[in-house]
């Protein structure tokens, strides 16, 4: 976890575990909101991709949502001077993704404090949830640093055991064994193992989120060529243009998400050779360059989709009208934003 963002003491209200691991729902209660209807408030990114607060919401009573500038009419802000809670707001609103990783970096970014870092976490489920894809990185250092010749140590769970482990000097002669593998002070083996489990766990949070929409995008990909075929659509000059360059923004995206990722294991995997905290620290610096453009393209593409599949809960929902419109209103609000953050990722270093 990173440090650098100003906390204030001041505890916040149980953040709910699909809020916390969300990519598009972002809990004011997080930031120092002074209004305290905005303090149970959430701010999210509708299917346009803009970011509007939810003053409520539920299963009975459905979404209460608003945009930022109504607020100060609702709440009955004074004019003069601006409100702090607008200001933050309208900063927050611009963040291209809400997920945890993201936010550590755009939060520091714009100067806006936290009340809890604890916010800034994945939850408890969600991190056991991502257990399967955190073995990829987890046992080949179990492996590199103990072999087969420990049969005690298993698990990233039982390296971080040795810390509670009632047998110290065992446990401490363990520890001198990563320490040494590490080229690192036996002091420095706790931080480390914070420091891999967390980024690791970055990287399987968002591989996990774009192993849920390849299957969305691949069946609206299919559902909008479909369209494409349909006769009236194709008279319809402007319409067949943008339908074609949805296509053409999702397609390739997708492409390049799948790519990076590609790219993420070649980087990782010269990590195992001769592996130490300098070469973890290379590989750490890199997947943190990307969490900010790979969060901000699955967060949209998320909303993108799930919006989709809802409206057209099957393949023959909905006529050809209906779906263009669907295509005009819902789709092509803010693909063009989609794009240019994919095209602000900083360039893929070759590691060595």
């Amino acid at each position: 976890m990173d440090g650098a963002h100003p906390v204030i003491d001041q505890p916040i209200a149980e953040m709910r575990d699909i809020d916390r691991d969300s990519l598009y729902i972002l809990p004011l209660g997080i930031v120092p909101m002074s209004t305290p209807a905005l303090k149970r408030a959430r701010l999210i990114k509708n299917a346009r991709l803009e970011s509007v607060v939810e003053l409520f919401e539920g299963a009975d009573i459905g979404s209460g949502q608003m945009d930022i500038d109504d607020l100060p009419a609702e709440l009955r802000w004074p004019d003069i001077p601006i409100h702090p809670d607008l200001v933050l707001l309208r900063k927050l609103a611009l963040l291209p993704s809400f997920d945890v990783y993201s936010l550590r970096i755009l939060l520091r970014e714009h100067k806006i404090p936290i009340n809890d870092h604890s916010a800034l976490k994945l939850s408890k489920h969600k991190s056991e949830e991502l257990a399967e894809y955190m073995t990829t990185f987890t046992r080949p250092l179990i492996m590199k640093i103990y072999g087969d010749e420990d049969v005690s140590i298993q698990s990233y769970e039982d390296i971080i055991g040795l810390f509670r482990q009632p047998d110290a000097k065992k446990a401490l002669e363990k520890l001198k064994i990563m320490a040494r593998r590490l080229e690192i002070e036996v002091e420095e083996v706790p931080k480390f193992l914070e420091d891999f489990g967390d980024v690791f766990l970055s990287l399987s949070y968002y591989r996990q989120c774009l192993e849920y929409i390849q299957p969305l995008l691949a069946d609206f990909l299919e559902w909008l060529e479909d369209l494409c075929q349909n006769r009236q659509i194709q008279s319809e000059r402007n319409l067949m243009a943008t339908c074609r360059t949805v296509q053409a923004i999702l397609s390739g995206l997708g492409f390049s998400m799948n790519r990076r990722f590609e790219k993420f294991d070649e980087s990782t995997s010269g990590m195992w050779d001769q592996i130490s905290a300098a070469k973890f620290r290379q590989v750490e610096q890199m997947i943190k360059g990307y969490h900010t453009t790979v969060g901000g393209v699955l967060c949209s593409l998320t909303i993108k989709l799930e919006t989709w599949a809802k409206t057209f809960p099957h393949k023959k929902a909905g006529g050809p009208a209906t779906r263009a419109e669907f295509i005009m209103s819902e789709i092509r609000p803010g693909i063009g934003r989609i794009q240019e953050i994919e095209d602000s990722a900083p360039m893929m270093a070759k590691y060595d």
